[in-house]
């Protein structure tokens, strides 16, 4: 079996130093880019500027005022019930990842074209590839086994040229294949990135998301926001998060050739040791933890590669600095 390599980082406090979102919400530049928010800008118990966090269409707005200020996104939706995400954070995996290629490469981030990522589940939002794209030049597949969010992502990317030619998506009709079906053995992807779905079954979900409002409105909430709802798959899968990485670490076997780091968001500390496990019994060469925190949340990701030295070296010289 080869030697695996561990790396455990520091709990940070602090979003990621190159993430645009690391500061307070500017609601003077952000309302005079998207002038719809404006009525949603309330003053807190701080007197502070801010919206309601607890209401979907104050939420909704601000992600499209963030988009189009730091993203110079034209057009950005969702459909109602489907999950509306934090930016901040979504921004952070990709900060954090960039770093992880970067480690890679004797420190210099891979940027371009050139450098493919497969989003897991990219869901109605698109929003991994947009910033991806944006902050890193990066193209991307997306995949996902719903048809409406992928139509929701399609229409984000028509609406918007310059995502046009850099992110293509792909419709997973098996829900229980990851990678077969949307990723070709001969293709070479530098990285795959994945937030899975975290809850266990759909009772376990909504409870979640109950208790999310209730922190927001701080009071008991017994119904849920539409788009604090989410679709089902976005939100739980038999076996919970867990299980869906575990499946996801067997079946990255399988490509272990064709792609450099496997990636994906763990939100619960707990599950590690058995996922530290999986990634043994495939007999990885090397595993990643990155820490991420945002406000009080604390969630980080883990990456593995097949890859050896020499393969990563390889690697590196013909795809990432042949150009």
């Amino acid at each position: 079996m080869s030697e695996i390599k561990k790396e455990h980082s520091i709990e940070k406090t602090v979003l990621h130093p190159r993430n645009k979102h690391k500061e307070r919400y500017d609601f003077k530049l952000l309302t005079s880019t998207c002038p719809e928010l404006a009525k949603y800008v309330k003053l807190n118990a701080y007197n502070d500027e801010s919206i309601d966090f607890a209401n979907p269409k104050a939420v909704k707005w601000l992600n499209k005022a963030l988009l189009k200020l730091y993203y110079l996104m034209e057009y950005w939706d969702i459909p109602s019930g489907y999950l509306c995400p934090p930016i901040p954070g979504r921004a952070d995996y990709i900060h954090h990842i960039a770093d992880l290629l970067g480690s890679s490469n004797n420190g210099k981030i891979p940027f371009g074209f050139n450098i493919k990522c497969m989003d897991i589940g990219v869901g109605a939002s698109c929003i991994y590839p947009i910033i991806g794209n944006k902050e890193y030049g990066w193209s991307f597949i997306g995949s996902d086994i719903d048809k409406a969010a992928l139509e929701s992502a399609r229409k984000i990317i028509h609406y918007n040229a310059f995502l046009k030619r850099n992110i293509e998506l792909r419709f997973q009709e098996n829900p229980n294949d990851i990678f077969h079906g949307v990723m070709e053995r001969n293709e070479p992807i530098d990285l795959v990135i994945c937030n899975p779905p975290f809850h266990a079954s759909l009772e376990e979900a909504q409870k979640g998301t109950l208790r999310k409002l209730s922190s927001l409105n701080h009071k008991k909430i017994i119904t849920p926001s539409l788009n604090f709802g989410g679709q089902s798959n976005e939100l739980w899968c038999e076996g919970g998060e867990e299980r869906f990485v575990r499946n996801m670490i067997r079946q990255s076997k399988q490509f272990s050739a064709n792609c450099f780091w496997f990636s994906t968001v763990i939100s619960k500390q707990s599950h590690l040791d058995g996922i530290y496990e999986a990634l043994k019994h495939v007999n990885v060469v090397e595993i990643k933890t990155i820490p991420m925190t945002q406000g009080t949340k604390v969630s980080r990701i883990v990456a593995w590669t097949f890859l050896n030295q020499a393969q990563q070296k390889k690697w590196i010289e013909t795809r990432w600095n042949a150009l």
